[in-house]
This record gives C-alpha cells, sequence and structure tokens, in this order.
C-alpha cells in the first residue's frame, strides 16, 4: 500500500480518482480547499477509512503542504486542484490564475524540494501528477485530433490559465529534473459532476421540466470521457509513465452538444417520463452562444494505448445511460450541491 497525496480530491474527477484509489488499496491525503465545487458528500463512504485522510487547505499554503509532505512521505502527488469552468473564468479571470497558475507554482516549488530531501529509492520512485485539459491545445476544424505535439493556443481564461500551469510543470521537469507527468483529457462526464457542466445540468433542467439551454446552433463538439476511464488512465500514468512526459486521454466518443442534450432528453422520457406527456425534447432551447466558444476538440490518445496498454472502456452511449440512471437515483446528493450558492443560472455571459 502507498500513500498518494491528492490535491483538489474533493471535486468531481479528484474524488472519482480518489475513491478509485483507495479501493485499489493506496492510502489518499487528501488536501482540498473546499470551493463551491468540492463536496465531502462525494467522500463520505470513506468517513471512518484509515487509509484516506482529508486535509481542508490550499495548495498555495506552503507550510501545510510542507507539512503534509514531511508527515506523509507520499510516493506521489496528483494534482487535480484547478477552477474548471469556462463560463466562470469569463466573469473572473483574476481566480483563475491565482489558483491554476500561482497554486501550481507554489505545489511545485514545495515538491521540488520535499524531492530534492528524498534518499534513494523513494527518489527515482517520487512522481508530480498534473491533470489537465485538451483545452489547452484551442479549437478544431473539421478534421484532424490533439496529439501531445500539437502547440497550445488556449482561447478562454481558463484554459489559459491550465497552458500556463502545464508550462510550468514542464519548466519544473527541465529546470529542476522533478519527475513530472502531465495528462492533458477531454470532457468529463459521470457521477458527482457539479451541476453547472453541460451533462448534469441538462439532467437537472429536463428532469424539472424546465427549458434545456443550448449554446448557439448546438453544433460544437466535443470528445467525451467518462470519469472512471479518466481515473484509470492517470493511475496507468501514475504507475508506468516515462517522467517528464505529457499523456492526451480520450473517451473516443465525439458528439455534437445538441446531440449530447437530445440523448439525454430520450433517457430520462424513457426512465421518467413527464407528467404531462410531453417529449422533453420541447424543453430544448437555442441562446446566445458562449464568447469565444471553441468550435471542435478530439483527443488522439495512441501515445497512452500504444505506451500503456490504456484505452476507455465505457462507450458513450453506455457511460451517458449509467451518468443518467446515476443521477436519477443520487438527487438527495444533487439537491444538498444546490442548496448553495448555484441555482443553475447561466454564467459567463
Amino acid at each position: 500500500m502507498k500513500t498518494l497525496l491528492v490535491t483538489g480530491g474533493a471535486g468531481f474527477i479528484g474524488a472519482n480518482f480518489v475513491l478509485q484509489a483507495i479501493d485499489h488499496g493506496h492510502t489518499v491525503i487528501n488536501l482540498d480547499k473546499l470551493t463551491y465545487a468540492g463536496n465531502l458528500d462525494t467522500l463520505a463512504s470513506l468517513q471512518h477509512n484509515d487509509r484516506h485522510k482529508f486535509v481542508r487547505g490550499d495548495i498555495g499554503d506552503r507550510s501545510l503542504v510542507n507539512k503534509l509532505l514531511k508527515e506523509y512521505q507520499p510516493y506521489a502527488v496528483v494534482n487535480f486542484a484547478a477552477e474548471s469552468h469556462v463560463d466562470r473564468s469569463i466573469d473572473g479571470p483574476g481566480e483563475f490564475v491565482q489558483t491554476n497558475v500561482v497554486g501550481t507554482l507554489d505545489l511545485l516549488e514545495s515538491c521540488r524540494d520535499y524531492w530534492r530531501s528524498l534518499e534513494e529509492p523513494l527518489r527515482s520512485q517520487f512522481r508530480f501528477l498534473h491533470v489537465s485539459t485538451d483545452e489547452v491545445y484551442g479549437s478544431l476544424g473539421a478534421d484532424g485530433s490533439f496529439t501531445e505535439k500539437t502547440p497550445y493556443a488556449p482561447n478562454s481564461p481558463y484554459s489559459a490559465s491550465k497552458a500556463a500551469s502545464d508550462h510550468l510543470v514542464r519548466a519544473f521537469h527541465h529546470t529542476y529534473g522533478l519527475p513530472t507527468l502531465t495528462t492533458n483529457c477531454s470532457n468529463n462526464y459521470g457521477p458527482y459532476q457539479f451541476p453547472e457542466k453541460l451533462i448534469p445540468l441538462v439532467i437537472q433542467k429536463a428532469l424539472a421540466g424546465e427549458p434545456v439551454p443550448v449554446y448557439g446552433d448546438g453544433l460544437n463538439i466535443r470528445d467525451w470521457l467518462h470519469v472512471g476511464d479518466h481515473c484509470r488512465a492517470i493511475m496507468r500514468v501514475l504507475e508506468a509513465g516515462r517522467a517528464g512526459e505529457t499523456y492526451n486521454v480520450g473517451g473516443n466518443a465525439e458528439r455534437q452538444n445538441i446531440v449530447v442534450v437530445k440523448e439525454i432528453c430520450k433517457l430520462l422520457d424513457t426512465r421518467k417520463p413527464m407528467d404531462n406527456g410531453r417529449e422533453r425534447l420541447s424543453l430544448i432551447t437555442y441562446v446566445k452562444d458562449r464568447p469565444g466558444h471553441d468550435k471542435r476538440y478530439s483527443i488522439d490518445f495512441s501515445k497512452l494505448k500504444d505506451e500503456l496498454g490504456w484505452q476507455p472502456t465505457q462507450t458513450f452511449e453506455t457511460g451517458i445511460a449509467q451518468t443518467v440512471d446515476w443521477y436519477l437515483s443520487h438527487q438527495s446528493w444533487v439537491q444538498r450541491v444546490l442548496d448553495g450558492s448555484y441555482r443553475m443560472e447561466r454564467l459567463g455571459t
């Protein structure tokens, strides 16, 4: 059993990773600031598990991070901590720079100093894994896919802040020798996702019989990756990835946004028909597009597949059906999330 320091482990992807890591026998020190998107309800099953220790705190708190590294001697740090919603970054880019850029720099400096203090073989075994996004690559036309060699061209304050953090991680490897790993993933979906993101937002709006907003013409394309597959990929990169390398993680599931929305409406109609007998497709409402909305993302994950033997296990059809079923059976979790300041209103206009 190995000890991991996971940052942002109460957020959507981070919490799913923590649950998976604990299930696989790891001990996890979970550092999370508990912003609006952090939710300890997601980790309720670990409340009495001795292999999970939750610490509320900021990755920018150097003294706290140094204390955790010294006390628990993790063999790896997995960094999920980030502000992650494009619409929120349009309204307030400063917070994204503070967390995603300055916070990552602080974390890297603490990890560099910790790594330098280690004796062999721990020093050679240590890894810093940084979880990032395909949005750093910008927008694609009708053809092609992002590879690890695609030049960065971020188009939103969010993706620009993540691009900056990626560059810092790379620089710490090349300048200081810190054994880093970076993963750039496509759009995640699945259990415990905060309902400002497309799929859980559509599920909740459609379930309530409210208008379901679709940006622009709905033809923007995303590659959808089930969060469980993403977490398996991260663990595989942690186990066998080459220090200093970047690995793209994709779901092999490109879909237009409108196709995703229609599929959710159909699944809900089958499972929980509306009282008035209407089809939920009638709820779809086209709204003004997001400023700077990237047209298409597509991930080429052949490097991860060829070098490390990973590929997604979920198709979009199996994954979205399971996700809809999860939200239908976990409405109490959703309602506790919505008891906070977010009420499914539109952001980033």
